[in-house]
């Protein structure tokens, strides 16, 4: 009985959730990694800057759009306020220091009041991709490392960076710009984004289904229920 029960519990684990796991994975990522494999092969093309940040403008727009419909509208508020923050305190000297109580408070106003806790959570990643893209930009700027503020769609440029702006990770202005060189694909390349892609798979399967359902079975904290 034992080792049917122990045999049943495999297969609904494998049926009932890491299938279905890996199978929602790819279907939220496929659009995803599509557009950012077109904005590589578009900033190859030896286009102007401000054609290459307007194109990753759209396709972060395109992106949150895709993941949040129209409550993206509250992730591109929080930018426009950044940006707002940056401009108007251009010529500070602790302006990430400002910018992130400005970012906590609108956090704080978006978790307790501006709209419901189910949509609200569902965009809480992107909104700490953003915030911290912004408070490193001010401290960035603070310490010189950047020169000036940049311009309006470099700004939304490197916040909606398509690579980054539903998942992360965060990334710096200056890595920002370093991609927007357009570097030659290779095998190389192709070969560290599938290793890449892989392991997120890996890592989403075992978050969704091995550790919780695997860890109480082996050791078993509440006896045999799981089997039962």
């Amino acid at each position: 009985m034992g080792a049917f029960s122990r045999q049943r519990f495999f297969q609904e684990l494998a049926h009932g959730c890491l299938l279905p796991t890996a199978q929602q994975g790819l279907e939220q990522v496929w659009q995803l990694l599509v557009i950012c494999l077109l904005c590589r092969l578009l900033w190859m093309l030896g286009l102007p800057s401000f054609v290459k940040h307007l194109s990753t403008v759209a396709g972060g727009f395109y992106t949150l759009y895709l993941f949040f419909e129209l409550h993206m509208i509250w992730v591109v508020l929080l930018s426009l306020l950044c940006y707002l923050f940056l401009f108007l305190c251009r010529h500070s000297t602790i302006r990430g220091t400002f910018l992130s109580i400005t970012v906590l408070i609108y956090l704080l106003l978006g978790e307790l009041h501006m709209m419901d806790t189910t949509n609200w959570h569902k965009m809480r990643g992107s909104q700490m991709v953003v915030a911290m893209k912004a408070i490193s930009l001010a401290f960035d700027l603070d310490r010189g490392v950047v020169a000036s503020v940049p311009s309006p769609i470099e700004f939304m440029g490197y916040i909606y960076f398509v690579g980054t702006v539903i998942f992360g990770p965060w990334i710096s202005f200056n890595s920002y710009k370093e991609a927007l060189e357009g570097r030659k694909l290779s095998l190389a390349w192709l070969w560290k984004v599938s290793v890449s892609w892989v392991k997120s798979q890996v890592c989403l399967v075992i978050s969704n289904c091995v550790a919780p359902y695997l860890f109480p079975y082996f050791i078993p904290v509440y006896g045999d229920k799981l089997l039962r």
